[in-house]
């Protein structure tokens, strides 16, 4: 038999036995609620306050640095480092340079130099204005200078004085 034609026969019954409907209700009706009484609507539920796990919890800039630090540490191949990446960079704020000394020694320990230069572009993207990255420029020089990286404007320096001005390139 094909679901539509069970369908139909459940129907059909259901239809023409309204009060089989009526009697499953009266049942009910003379149950009584013993439940009701072990609810009491005077004491409140209090919530811990502040707990990580909670979805609506806002993280603290320190909280972020410490779990991202923690994060690039344990990264053991190129997917965890880009992954721990995106989820940094996703944020509406600039990682601290601890986070990203300890994301350019990741990069160093998967030995994936390409990453390792991206994160200054990420840097770039992130910062409001040159002068903020100037400055995490000059405060990451000596991670920069002992893992021998070396940043796209320095890569490319025909390439990159178009790009600042807000020129196309091939324009």
């Amino acid at each position: 038999m094909s679901s539509v034609a069970f369908a139909r026969i459940a129907r059909a019954r259901l239809v023409s036995q309204p009060t089989a409907c009526l009697r499953a209700t009266t049942r009910l009706a003379h149950v009584k609620p013993t439940a009701a009484a072990c609810f009491s609507t005077t004491t409140t539920l209090s919530m811990p306050a502040a707990d990580p796990h909670d979805p609506h919890h806002e993280e603290s800039f320190e909280e972020f640095t410490a779990r991202y630090e923690k994060e690039f540490e344990q990264v053991q191949d190129v997917f965890e480092l880009q992954r721990n990446l995106n989820n940094a960079f996703a944020y509406d704020l600039v990682p601290s340079t601890s986070v990203i000394t300890a994301a350019l020694r990741a990069a160093r320990r998967v030995n994936d130099y390409p990453t390792a230069v991206r994160i200054f572009e990420g840097i770039k993207a992130k910062v409001e204005n040159k002068g903020q990255y100037d400055e995490y420029i000059e405060e990451l020089r000596p991670i920069q200078e002992e893992l021998g990286v070396v940043l796209k404007e320095e890569l490319f320096p025909d390439t990159m004085a178009g790009e600042r001005l807000g020129h196309a390139r091939g324009a």
